[in-house]
């Protein structure tokens, strides 16, 4: 199987049976060779991320529509689309490649069909795309539901976060100060013709100018470091953890937070990882494994405390909660086209339950850090808000920080500010 074929596959399955990219792409990527691998992956995520400026692009390029039974064949020709606008593909490369997986989904009378689009994107289509431009839920490619939130939200900002969103995201990693500095990090990366630079407002970070195979990464496999985005390494700092405390982190998979924490204290706590998910705990086992620290792992709802909490308080506690995801729709576009509107006040209110059970596992004078990979305000400030309102032992502790944007709970950063996903956080301590 070839690349293209195989994205048209995996598009389909995303937008037809709503799975996710995580899920599909690698299983997806063992069937490829591995120079094809990474060309794969760019074609699922590029055409994703701008599908809704494909179709309505090819919308004007076609005479007649594509019957439903043929969307594959739209599929295949959004990815060729694709590959002349954003890749740069020389006309004739793309337009036979894309005849080629026509034919090898045995519909070849749709060969001429995907000739004649591409062409006439050739002579026309840089004047269509201006008039498609001027509608941003098609220039961003963006759910109209989701368009409409983050102006509310955001006014002014919005064109820029939508152009953060459509963002391919840096590749930044963690650096495990036990092992190495950051400097001297970025001395051995340069060693190995790897380039890099410290983030400027998050002191574990590095950010690499171009994403690598972890096997390019100077002692990943002894645990010197490890990837992660800036915004979420922010959350083991919140916490504070000292060492020999009794330490919660709810929804932990797929496990960079848990070990982040667990490296803060040179691995000497007692910490419990908790997710609802047995295969994502897996992950994080893998995780810890490589870092060589550990934890219990307990796969259980965090909101239902009879079935895992054994009635021992806990001094900290990390709330990573189940969000929209809408601050990380750079690195998972397909977030786009799973998520749903109503998605959100369902998720509210899962928030709102194991934010109101884990609250009651926390010593007096305890720590929580309330964190989503969410910029909307439902699922952050005015999740917290609700909850103080109704919690009398609960004061929020400030976060005192050049990051982000100051909310009147918590701090929100925002997709692209300093080179970061969009996360949210707030500190909350138990009054005595």
């Amino acid at each position: 199987m070839n690349a293209r074929l195989a994205a048209v596959y995996t598009l389909r399955d995303v937008l037809e049976d709503g799975k996710s990219l995580m899920q599909l792409i690698p299983a997806m990527k063992n069937q490829l060779s591995l120079e094809d691998q990474g060309f794969y992956q760019e074609l699922c995520y590029g055409t994703l991320r701008h599908l809704n400026r494909l179709e309505r692009l090819m919308e004007g390029l076609i005479t007649k529509k594509i019957r439903a039974k043929d969307y594959d064949i739209e599929l295949t020709i959004l990815v060729g689309l694709y590959q002349l606008i954003y890749l740069r593909t020389p006309e004739h490369a793309a337009i036979s490649a894309t005849v080629d997986v026509v034919q090898g989904l045995k519909k070849p009378w749709a060969k001429g069909l995907a000739n004649a689009v591409l062409r006439n994107y050739t002579r026309t289509g840089e004047g269509l795309l201006e008039k498609i431009d001027q509608n941003w839920e098609d220039k961003y490619s963006i759910p109209d539901w989701l368009l409409n939130r983050i102006k509310k939200a955001y006014k002014k900002d919005t064109s820029a976060i939508l152009e953060a969103l459509n963002e391919s995201a840096p590749m930044c990693l963690r650096i495990n100060p036990e092992f190495i500095s950051r400097e001297d990090y970025i001395e051995q990366l340069n060693e190995v013709e790897v380039d890099a630079q410290t983030h400027s407002a998050v002191t574990s970070a590095v950010c690499l100018e171009r994403a690598v195979g972890v096997d390019r990464l100077p002692h990943f496999d002894e645990g010197w470091v490890s990837v992660q985005d800036p915004a979420a390494q922010l959350a083991a700092h919140l916490l504070e953890a000292e060492p020999h405390e009794r330490i919660l982190d709810a929804c932990a998979a797929p496990g960079g937070k848990t070990g982040h924490v667990l490296e803060s204290v040179n691995g000497e706590a007692e910490l419990i990882a908790l997710d609802s998910d047995g295969m994502r705990l897996a992950r994080v086992q893998e995780n810890l494994e490589r870092l060589e620290v550990g934890a219990e792992l307990i796969e259980a709802d965090a909101a239902d405390l009879d079935t895992w909490w054994d009635g021992t308080p806990f001094d900290r506690i990390l709330l990573d909660a189940p969000c929209s995801a809408t601050g990380v729709i750079r690195r998972h576009p397909d977030i786009k086209w799973l998520r749903r509107e109503d998605d959100i006040a369902q998720l509210v209110e899962v928030q709102a339950n194991i934010l109101k059970a884990l609250w009651s596992t926390l010593k007096p004078n305890g720590r929580l850090v309330y964190a989503t990979c969410s910029i909307l305000p439902d699922e952050n400030v005015q999740q917290i808000e609700a909850f103080l309102a109704e919690t009398p032992d609960a004061t929020e502790i400030k976060i005192d920080a050049h990051w982000g944007i100051d909310q009147t709970h918590g701090r929100q950063v925002r997709t692209g500010i300093d080179g970061m996903d969009g996360f949210y956080y707030a500190v909350l301590q138990k009054n005595a």
